[in-house]
């Protein structure tokens, strides 16, 4: 194990360049999966915002994985050892739209990397820029928050209790998260955490009620979600995990209209915030 004094500073400043050709299958596949029938899917129009997560996937050969089905670290990433990953929130900038079928570029650095102790024990911070180009012109400025952590006590089942009223002009999404979505997500994402649809493995090994949610997944809906209510582009784009989502229960997705932008919500079935987000839309 790691341990607080360890010093991760070589991985600082770190670059890694991915090529994609944004390929017309996987938007459609996202369609499918996301129940999108109103988006016009073709070449040479805009990707959807966040849509961009299911390209440049990390293709990492299957004897690399680790025995959680994620990659084994020490290549781009520190070798942190922390089992527990999550993808714990991101700020982005949406300058340009990304054009389906044409190809693009994503510069991956490595901005910082801090351990600390909490309450749950050592943690790992890994703070990363991604840029996304297409004809070298910056399309989207993404700061990511991946935070590691050690092992700690089972978690209980959320209960199912009456969610919140809404609040006056919101919007409200009930989404029931099944396994078959789950998969797809997984699929569609190329991401093997076995947290996602090994029941057995998620609930033995890590201590989880049932399988967890992924977290993108939960700000993709969110922005779906938003993306009915507003036509016009979105500029600028936030979340926060706060509390793990699984299939047990369905969750509630709310957005809320604010000055300057749009408050969003995910809330677990006991009506716990478990993700927060912001978005700001053109004009």
């Amino acid at each position: 194990m790691a341990d607080l004094g360890t010093d991760f500073s070589a991985w600082v400043g770190r670059q890694e360049s991915t090529d994609d050709d944004l390929a017309l299958a996987a938007a459609l596949t996202a369609a499918a999966t996301l129940d999108d029938s109103s988006t016009s899917i073709a070449c040479g129009r805009a990707l959807p915002p966040l849509w961009h997560w299911f390209y440049f996937l990390p293709r990492v050969p299957q004897a690399s994985l680790g025995v959680d089905g994620h990659p084994q670290r020490g290549g781009f990433m520190p070798p942190i050892p922390f089992p527990r990953r999550m993808f714990a929130g991101a700020r982005l900038r949406f300058h340009a739209p990304l054009l389906i079928g044409q190809p693009a570029r994503r510069v991956a650095t490595i901005r910082d990397v801090r351990l600390k102790s909490g309450r749950s024990g050592s943690l790992a911070f890994v703070s990363l820029h991604h840029g996304y180009y297409q004809d070298d012109r910056l399309c989207i400025d993404e700061e990511q928050d991946i935070v590691y952590r050690e092992p700690g006590p089972a978690l209980p089942a959320p209960p199912v209790l009456d969610w919140p009223p809404l609040p006056a002009a919101a919007s409200a999404r009930v989404v029931t998260p099944d396994p078959r979505l789950l998969f797809r997500f997984s699929a569609l994402t190329f991401n093997a955490h076995r947290i996602h649809y090994d029941r057995p493995y998620a609930i033995d090994e890590e201590g989880y009620p049932g399988l967890v949610v992924h977290g993108p997944l939960t700000a993709v809906l969110l922005m779906e979600l938003l993306r009915r209510q507003v036509t016009r582009p979105v500029k600028e784009y936030s979340f926060r995990g706060l509390a793990p989502l699984f299939d047990l229960a369905p969750f509630r997705l709310v957005c809320t209209p604010e000055e300057g932008g749009y408050a969003l919500a995910a809330q677990g079935p006991d009506g716990t915030l478990a993700m927060s987000a912001r978005a700001e839309v053109a004009g």
